[in-house]
């Protein structure tokens, strides 16, 4: 059968299960939309961490528990919804101290309280197996209003909500291979690895500006791919107005590949797409224009391009995935 990934896998096996649902929303997306109150819709992610997959087995728990809190955030974020509530499934191995899931339990009350949010419920087990920790996160939007991936056009600018490449070299720095960098610069990016920015102050923006909307988990050109195949485009990225960090441009001094930066994953920033009008009053609110939506010529692939210079960039791996 060769080897699959998690999107070959969605498609082939889970896809049939949605069926035509409108909540399911075809699982192009990375929520469900289901209808709430007259005013509201519920908008719903799940997103899990594995121990020796997402975060090193001998990271602090609190942070691990602030990371997936973030990490489902950004999902819900990215979609125009304010944060809810949330359920939580940890599956702990078996002899874990009591201390430990305490340590898990106080970095949930930190970001529940910093984001105004509550635990619905949930459940716990034991397992032979490494940590895993499951979260499910609601979020409310208007009525109808739940940004999608989908909705992008042709003449669109593309934006993005913050730095990018910061929690590639934040990993980076946690296997000891960013060197010549100051310790200043190696603890900022190790930080924004672990806890990643959430832009709660970006959501009314998105809401009345962006025609599509995703985060960027899986690296920059990775996600800006998943967004041009969905709406049928190529989608143009300028390496030179994608913004990054001090930090960033000394880990590229140092020897790190610009290029990296934007396939490397865990930046949980917002990718979106507007016309020019609502465009320049997304900058207003925060955002960085990036690129360009284009529409397909005669035997062009829909898909994201990466431009420097006036030429594309050959890139090999466009961001992660997961094999199956």
């Amino acid at each position: 059968m060769g080897e699959h990934d998690e999107f070959s896998i969605i498609d082939q096996l889970f896809k049939p299960l949605a069926g035509l649902s409108r909540e399911a929303r075809g699982l192009v997306d990375d929520v469900a939309v289901i209808a709430g109150d007259p005013e509201h819709d519920l908008v719903v992610n799940t997103d899990a961490l594995v121990a020796g997959v997402h975060f090193f087995e001998h990271d602090p728990l609190d942070l691990v528990a602030r990371k997936l809190m973030r990490v489902n955030l950004s999902d819900i974020v990215a979609k125009g919804a304010k944060p809810y509530g949330y359920q939580l499934l940890t599956a702990w191995p078996r002899g874990t101290a009591y201390a430990e899931k305490a340590d898990f339990v106080r970095g949930l009350k930190i970001d529940q309280d910093r984001f105004g949010i509550s635990l619905f419920g949930g459940d716990t087990v034991s397992t032979e197996g490494p940590l895993v920790v499951s979260m499910t996160m609601f979020g409310k939007a208007p009525a109808g209003k739940t940004l999608s991936r989908l909705g992008a056009r042709a003449g669109d600018r593309v934006l993005v909500s913050g730095y990018i490449g910061q929690g590639y070299l934040g990993l980076k720095a946690l296997q000891g291979q960013l060197l010549g960098m100051s310790h200043e610069d190696i603890n900022e990016v190790i930080s924004a690895y672990h806890l990643p920015e959430i832009r709660l102050d970006l959501i009314q923006a998105l809401r009345d500006h962006a025609r599509s909307a995703m985060d960027i988990s899986d690296g920059l050109l990775a996600d800006a791919d998943h967004l041009a195949r969905a709406n049928k485009l190529v989608i143009r990225l300028d390496v030179n107005k994608v913004p990054t960090s001090l930090s960033a441009r000394a880990a590229i001094a140092s020897g790190i590949s610009p290029v990296a930066l934007f396939t490397g994953g865990d930046d949980y920033q917002i990718l979106c797409t507007a016309d020019e009008v609502s465009a320049k009053a997304l900058i207003l609110a925060g955002f960085y224009d990036i690129g360009a939506c284009i529409g397909l010529a005669e035997e062009t692939q829909p898909g994201a391009e990466l431009w420097s210079d006036g030429r594309q960039l050959d890139v090999a791996v466009k961001g992660f995935r997961h094999p199956l």
